[in-house]
This record gives structure tokens, sequence and C-alpha cells, in this order.
């Protein structure tokens, strides 16, 4: 098996109309799979234009998800793997941030609800409350390729050392985070937390935006961007719609642990990070 894989990074408009895009979304996995890609992410709600009343208008319980459905037939049709953003998930009588993955089989394989909810309010800048809509995540999301294993969050995840931490710990190589800064957090933090992020695990870490939408309240920074395990941001795209390809070089990762063994030098005999076993 080779150590170098394509991985690809669809950056859509995301438009008040789930039909609109869902076809986008199709159109851009179908073109980053003829390019080769065999990771492939789009970006957190690219079903849903990102505001508390869409979440609601817009969710799908997994059962009976076209979107689910829609994605898992084209993932099997090219045999690749589709991180599908997130999309607003209903269950019973909840709703949550969710990001599905879909296996080469058209079959999901692994399930992450955003663990830690966006609520803030900046002053003259951006307010959000998602705890008005979503029920809180609990579970860090790993899940296995034939490539390495690839850990899965989903944006304010993101600002939360500890859980990319846990999964280096499980011998995660790649983290995909499906991701949504908005115009004010993202020129301020976005490639300093991707960067911090690949450096202090020494892994490859890809951030999955959404295009910019001016006719929208809330404006997404874009900037979908792949970091490798020496900082180096290696792909980048602006804001407008577009597909990052990028390659993951696994080679080249075991070398920088090599070189800089960080993760040998931790004092554990002082120190830890565990996930709590829940009740």
């Amino acid at each position: 098996m080779s150590k170098k894989f394509k991985i690809a990074l669809c950056q859509t408009i995301v438009e008040d109309d789930k039909n609109y895009n869902l076809n986008k979304a199709l159109e851009f996995i179908e073109q980053a799979a003829v390019n080769g890609a065999k990771i492939i992410s789009l970006g957190e709600m690219f079903i849903c234009p990102y505001r508390n009343n869409a979440f609601i208008e817009y969710a799908e319980e997994e059962a009976s998800s076209r979107t689910l459905k829609s994605i898992s037939d084209i993932a099997k049709k090219h045999s690749v793997y589709v991180v599908a953003g997130s999309i607003p998930e209903k269950e019973e009588n909840r709703y949550y941030n969710t990001s599905y993955v879909i296996g080469k089989d058209g079959n999901i394989i692994a399930k992450h609800r955003k663990m830690h909810l966006f609520d803030i309010d900046i002053k003259d800048g951006v307010y959000m409350k998602e705890s008005d809509t979503f029920s809180y995540g609990e579970d860090i999301t790993i899940f296995d390729t034939e490539y390495c294993k690839v850990g899965l969050a989903i944006c304010y995840d993101m600002r939360f050392p500890e859980i990319f931490r846990i999964m280096v710990q499980k011998n995660v190589k790649l983290v995909i985070v499906p991701a949504a800064f908005n115009n004010v957090t993202g020129p301020a933090h976005w490639d300093i937390i991707i960067r911090n992020r690949a450096i202090d695990n020494q892994i490859y870490f890809a951030a999955a935006s959404p295009a910019r939408n001016y006719k929208e309240t809330y404006l997404a920074y874009g900037h979908s961007s792949v970091c490798d395990p020496f900082g180096e941001i290696i792909g980048q795209l602006d804001e407008n719609e577009d597909i990052l390809y990028s390659y993951i070089d696994l080679e080249y990762l075991e070398s920088i642990r090599e070189q800089l063994p960080l993760l040998k030098h931790r004092r554990l005999d002082l120190y830890d990070i565990k996930m709590k076993n829940k009740r």
C-alpha cells in the first residue's frame, strides 16, 4: 500500500435551497473522485444555511436521509471515502450537528456529533448560539481506512486540543474537520489553530469550509486548508467555491516524528490526557 494518497476538500457555496446544495456537493465529489482523490470532504453545513431556524427546517433523520443516500451512492460508484461535511441531524426530539463518513462500499462507517457547540457573542462582531438548537455530541470519533486512521471533528471542536491528543494516542495520522469559521474568527485564528494542531500532534490536519455567500447573515471565512506535520500549510483556498487537492505523505510524517520526537518526549510520568468513561 502506498504511503502517499490524495485528499480533496470541497468548498461549495451554500444557498437556501437543499436541492441546489446537494447537487453541487455531488458534482464536486464526482469531480474530486475522477481527479484521483481517495478521501473527499465537504464543509460544515454544506446542505444548509448556517442559521438556527434553517437547522430545524433542513434537518434529516439518518434512516431516511436523502442527502446521505445520494452521497452513499456516489461514494460506492467511485470507491472513495466521503466525509459528508455536516448536516443537521434529527433524532426523535433532539437535533445534532453531525458529520457522517461514507465508506468505499457506500455504507456509513463513522458518525461524529459536534462535541463543543458554538455559543459566542463578539462585541460588534458575530453572535451565534448553536445550543439553542443542537444537543451536544459525546464521542471522540476515529475511523479506519487502508491508508491510515483518521480523526474527525467539527469546527469549534478544533479549539480544544485535548481531543486531538487523544486521537493521536490512538494512532491517528490525519484529522479532517468540516468547519465554518466566520469573517471575524477566521482571519484571527483559522491558520493559527490549524497549524498548532498539526505541529503539536505531528499529523496532517485538513479543515474543510463552505464558500462565502454574501447573501447570508453568517459569512463563512472559507480558506479550506491542509497543514502538514511540520506546520506548513501545503494547500489553501480563498473564500470562493473550489476544490482543494493535497497529498498526505505518511513517510514524511514518520520522518518528522523521528527527527523531532515530540510524542516520545511527553512526560507521561507527570501528566496524561484521557477520555473519561461515560456513565
